[in-house]
């Protein structure tokens, strides 16, 4: 092994524990934190938060989504008409990849027009119910999949 090798791979265990160490002291604590937008990013240990946010999901969301928000078993493959059934929000799916402003937007407006077929939320939720409905649905992720969340969060809102 060369000594440009051993650098390497020392500098990256050194990153890996420096993000583990940052992960432990936000995302993973799970506690609710504050933006500089102000905008709220939630997790899992508010256990009434998460309650609320199931049964918000289970009344409006689960009919689509699933009752464990899994999503439809074929959700990453265009229906007849054009548009991709529900996906999973559970973690396994693609909700992961995107910011609490852009969660929000999409539940209070729904899809854009002939994207999708998600109903606006807007009329019918209150903002504390849909940051509720997220709070639920990720609870249900794996904490390397949070922690990625948070990561990506975290850049969107520099």
């Amino acid at each position: 092994m060369t000594r440009f090798n051993r650098l390497g791979i020392v500098t990256g265990l050194a990153l890996a524990m420096a993000g583990c160490e940052q992960m432990q002291s936000g995302a993973e604590s799970g506690r609710v934190l504050s933006t500089q937008s102000g905008a709220a990013i939630v997790r899992k240990d508010d256990p009434e938060l998460v309650r609320k946010g199931e049964a918000v999901f289970l009344r409006h969301c689960a009919a689509c989504h699933g009752r464990q928000a899994e999503g439809a078993p074929d959700w990453r493959r265009r229906g007849e008409d054009g548009f991709y059934p529900p996906p999973p929000l559970n973690g396994t799916g693609h909700a992961w990849h995107h910011p609490t402003a852009m969660l929000r937007d999409m539940i209070r407006n729904g899809s854009p027009p002939g994207e999708g077929r998600m109903p606006a939320w807007g009329d019918k939720l209150s903002a504390e119910e849909i940051d509720a409905v997220i709070a639920w649905f990720q609870s249900l992720w794996p904490d390397e999949v949070y922690a990625a969340w948070y990561d990506r969060e975290q850049r969107f809102m520099e």
